[in-house]
């Protein structure tokens, strides 16, 4: 038999229980939220977080405050995310470098982002094409891989171990074939040394790229996505190309401190896809190219673990390291 005393004790866990799944499916949130990003004020990431922070503050009725903590590979923003309360009022603004690439460009890290983090939903992924000027003798994938073989072209990227970098050593592997990798402090640098000489060619994301291709600053050889960007359907494929398995974006999301109840989590991810599924959001996205997807936060794990599958073996491969 339970006695007395032990029954009051299971009964008030369960009543103590019972209350913080009523808080989480019914008050949250009752105060200001954190949406921290791990670059500064301005670019793409940003951007959008400021933009689907409004919204979603409007929709649950509480402020939602946008915070830049730039550093290090965006370690120092993730770090103070896992350290925050897994209570759904601190989330971090997460792409491919936070989740799929810190863990194998960092000999230690201070957390472990598999274990610490878990996904509320998906923003969106931006298409990556690599462009030659429009005076280049390459018109398409093909010319640039017989080329390679007689004297490797040089390409530029935004950074080392970026998206667009890593995107083109997959390439490269996938199809044989070598090139000099030159990085850049940003995409819109690397564009301006491919207009003027610089370098060969470069590997550019749809929000950058997409105003030169459209107006035809630059020649497209191809856009490593699975399907044609609908902002540029006139550029093929790897795959139509004739190389397969080459397929890399750069990709933008939302996640929270492992541990956050579920019903929290499920509440942001309804509120998250529909800011992004907005009119005035949506706009903005197709205008530059980037295509999003209302994922559930089990579609949202189930991409970060199979990209982790594509993208560590490989910056290992290549021997990349950002702390040594």
């Amino acid at each position: 038999m339970i006695n007395r005393r032990a029954f009051g004790l299971l009964a008030a866990g369960l009543t103590a229980g019972l209350s913080t799944l009523a808080r989480a499916q019914g008050a949250f949130p009752d105060h200001t939220m954190r949406w921290i990003v791990g670059y500064p004020a301005g670019g793409a990431s940003d951007t959008f977080a400021r933009l689907i922070g409004q919204k979603i503050s409007a929709s649950l009725g509480q402020s939602m405050v946008t915070e830049n903590r730039p550093g290090g590979g965006a370690v120092v923003a993730t770090d103070t995310v896992v350290r925050s309360p897994a209570d759904g009022y601190t989330m971090l603004h997460v792409d491919n470098g936070i989740l799929n690439y810190n863990p194998a460009l960092y000999t230690k890290l201070p957390f472990d982002p598999d274990k610490d983090l878990t996904g509320v939903g998906f923003i969106g992924r931006f298409p990556l094409f690599l462009v030659v000027r429009p005076d280049s003798p390459f018109n398409t994938l093909a010319d640039y891989i017989t080329a390679s073989k007689r004297n490797a072209p040089t390409y530029g990227t935004p950074a080392v171990a970026s998206p667009h970098h890593l995107a083109m050593e997959l390439l490269k592997r996938r199809a044989n074939f070598d090139a000099t990798h030159v990085p850049y402090r940003g995409g819109p640098a690397a564009m301006q040394d491919l207009l003027s000489g610089a370098v060969d060619s470069v590997v550019i994301d749809c929000a950058t790229g997409i105003p030169f291709i459209r107006e035809n600053k630059v020649k497209t050889l191809v856009v490593l996505s699975d399907t044609r960007s609908a902002s540029a359907p006139q550029v093929p494929t790897t795959a139509e190309a004739g190389v397969a398995n080459a397929v890399a974006y750069g990709w933008q999301g939302m996640s929270v401190p492992h541990g956050t109840p579920a019903p929290i989590i499920a509440k942001l991810n309804e509120a998250l896809n529909a800011a992004v599924a907005t009119d005035d959001i949506q706009g903005r996205m197709k205008t530059l190219g980037i295509e999003s997807a209302p994922w559930t936060p089990a579609q949202f794990n189930d991409f970060v673990a199979k990209e982790n599958g594509v993208w560590r073996p490989l910056i290992r491969e290549l021997g990349i390291k950002l702390d040594s």
